[in-house]
């Protein structure tokens, strides 16, 4: 009786311990594979890579991104736009909007990094590529342990070995019951 809780036990968390790094890899994979242009109905998950919004947003928070028209874009949203000029060319950014203003291309934003002195370079509207929404308070734990070596171990090798030594402790005991049961 005492084996087969045991072996209960086992079974829910090696299930519980694979989905949690199945999950870790299935996001990081789409972001890095993708360059973040996958989305799943409008929404996209990104990774900050700068101190630019702090403290709204730290170092590799995870934040979800929802494609909006530009026209429900408002001051003081956070958007995340692709760079075109200077510093910010072909680089996704995540920033505030501190003026809306119109032009003959339509709405032009002026941004900056709420952690910055100086604002963006004008946003065109073909530039944005949503609103922010949600930042993941456990998404953003996760990529800060994996963006750390050695975090990365222990979020990801070290569940891996735990999940290969069960595998083999449970082998070993259903070969001892099939041996007890053969006599």
């Amino acid at each position: 009786m005492n084996n087969r809780i045991v072996s209960i036990v086992l079974s829910v968390f090696k299930v519980i311990l694979s989905l949690l790094i199945v999950c870790v890899f299935c996001i990081v994979f789409m972001q890095r594979i993708s360059n973040n242009a996958l989305n799943f109905g409008g929404y996209s998950i990104y990774t900050v890579v700068s101190e630019s919004m702090a403290p709204e947003y730290k170092l590799w928070d995870m934040i979800l991104v929802h494609k909006v028209d530009v026209s429900d874009i408002k001051k003081y949203d956070d958007v995340v736009y692709m760079g075109s000029k200077g510093d910010f060319k072909d680089k996704i950014v995540t920033h505030r909007v501190m003026e809306i203003s119109s032009s003959d291309k339509g709405y032009v934003f002026r941004t900056k990094g709420i952690n910055n002195s100086e604002y963006d370079p004008l946003v065109n509207r073909d530039q944005i590529l949503g609103k922010v929404v949600f930042k993941s308070v456990v998404f953003s734990f996760i990529s800060r342990i994996i963006n750390n070596i050695y975090g990365f171990y222990f979020l990801v090798f070290v569940p891996l070995v735990v999940i290969v030594f069960l595998e083999i402790v449970e082998s070993i005991n259903e070969r001892r019951e099939s041996k007890k049961e053969e006599e």
